[in-house]
């Protein structure tokens, strides 16, 4: 494969097609990313600032643009880019404030006269990153990556390849030197030359968990670092004290967010008996409600999914449960990548829509006795990235938090990213963090530094 061709999923139309790049002109832009790196690295912290706040000023100037080219790109509804790029901002700025303190020097008290950790960058990272959230998986990589003095490469989806070189552009349009933010238009097979070449010195996934069991596979081959933030389906737990007034909005949307693609997305509901009827009936109403359109309407909640063979995948996962016994109480109808926002109940623990991530518009309704059984069945995954649980007694909860095994545990509120917050899963959700001060340490040197006279 020489080229790759962008569709637009909402309506079918061939957008543009790319040119990819050789192993000669892929080595040309390595050596670009090292070179760059050494001077880089010695530039002053606040000089970095200043370049990322730049950043953060020109998306939010942008927003409108990019929210346009990701409708085009993937099919996110406009109002829904244009929040992503104002998060964009939002990491950029959170980096450019805070990377001076996380990056200091932190002294240790020993016998030496002097002694400290000192962190240092590693070099040219990385990034592999998928569609769903084009800009914002990207940026809250890049951002701490740059600002710790290394210097970035992006693999990005094919599908979101225009994305991929306006983020390129917009680096250097704030005043990053060239080569510290590289965008590489290469194909799958080309992947392994560059974790394997001695330049990069480490990588960052997002994306699914078989792509991230292959993406280690090489890196541990090579000795490199990974940071993996694979897939996960994660469970909402609904007590029957949850107030489903106030909170059954924040239900619908963890699930429903993005069309579904979403890997923090609700995709399990596990509601004790005693609320199910009333949850349902709630859960269905606000459903029923969203609107589906066009993703240049402003009014348009979901739209599309980004393409016809995602939305054909969560076809089969849906058909092989409803074989298993699942019912449809509202949904599933498909037209190309368009899938109708989807609600399945008599759900068990066998059938796809639960041992999987369902990564489209599917919510999975599961049914259980009381609170134990809803935290046991909560625990019954593969997958680590984060659960949601709600209930008025929040002393309660936060007793349980050690009951699941993942990344994250949110009370009364959908699993989310936040800058201040690190970022990432447990078990086949991968390892690593992103976000907050951890983000920053992936990947820097943790040196210690022993001063005696």
């Amino acid at each position: 494969m020489s080229t790759i061709t962008t569709i637009n999923p909402y309506t079918q139309e061939e957008l543009k097609t790319y040119n990819l790049i050789g192993d000669a002109d892929l080595k040309q832009k390595l050596n670009l990313a090292d070179k760059q790196f050494q001077s880089w690295k010695t530039t002053e912290i606040q000089d970095r600032c200043s370049l990322m706040y730049k950043v953060a000023e020109l998306l939010i100037e942008r927003k409108e643009t990019y929210a346009k080219l990701m409708a085009k790109e993937m099919g996110k509804p406009i109002t829904q880019g244009i929040s992503e790029i104002e998060k964009c901002a939002w990491v950029c700025d959170f980096y450019a404030k805070n990377a001076e303190d996380f990056l200091a020097d932190q002294l240790i008290e020993t016998e030496a006269e002097e002694s400290f950790i000192s962190y240092d960058p590693l070099g040219v990272i990385l990034a592999i990153m998928p569609w769903n959230y084009p800009f914002w998986q990207v940026m809250r990589f890049a951002a701490p990556t740059l600002m710790a003095g290394n210097t970035a490469l992006l693999k990005h989806a094919s599908s979101t390849t225009q994305c991929a070189l306006e983020i390129q552009k917009l680096f250097e349009d704030a005043g990053f030197p060239e080569g510290c933010f590289q965008t590489l238009l290469v194909s799958h097979s080309q992947i392994e030359t560059i974790i394997s070449d001695d330049i990069v010195k480490a990588v960052s996934l997002t994306g699914s968990e078989g792509v991230g069991r292959k993406i280690a596979e090489i890196a541990g081959k090579n000795l490199k670092k990974v940071v993996l933030e694979l897939g996960g389906n994660n469970a909402c737990i609904v007590l029957k004290d949850a107030d489903l007034d106030k909170h059954i909005e924040t239900m619908a949307w963890a699930r429903m967010q993005n069309a579904g693609q979403s890997c923090i997305a609700a995709k399990r509901f596990i509601v004790v008996e005693d609320i199910y009827g009333e949850f349902l009936s709630k859960f269905k109403a606000k459903v029923e409600s969203y609107v589906v359109g066009n993703p240049m309407d402003k009014k348009t909640e979901i739209a599309t999914m980004a393409s016809v063979g995602s939305a054909e995948d969560v076809g089969e996962q849906v058909k092989k449960s409803l074989d298993k016994g699942a019912k449809v109480l509202y949904g599933n109808k498909r037209e190309d990548a368009r899938y109708q926002p989807t609600i399945l109940e008599n759900v068990t623990a066998e059938m796809p829509v639960f041992k999987e991530e369902v990564f489209g518009p599917v919510a999975a309704i599961i049914k259980v006795k009381d609170e134990d059984e809803a935290y046991d069945m909560a625990s019954k995954s593969r997958f680590g990235l984060g659960s949601m649980v709600f209930t008025k007694n929040i002393d309660k909860a936060k007793k349980r938090i050690g009951d699941i095994a993942d990344g994250a545990f949110f009370i009364n509120e959908l699993v989310k990213s936040d800058p201040r917050l690190p970022f990432g899963g447990t078990k086949a959700s991968g390892y690593g963090r992103e976000l907050s001060k951890e983000g920053i340490m992936e990947f820097v040197n943790a040196k210690t530094v022993y001063i005696k006279k």
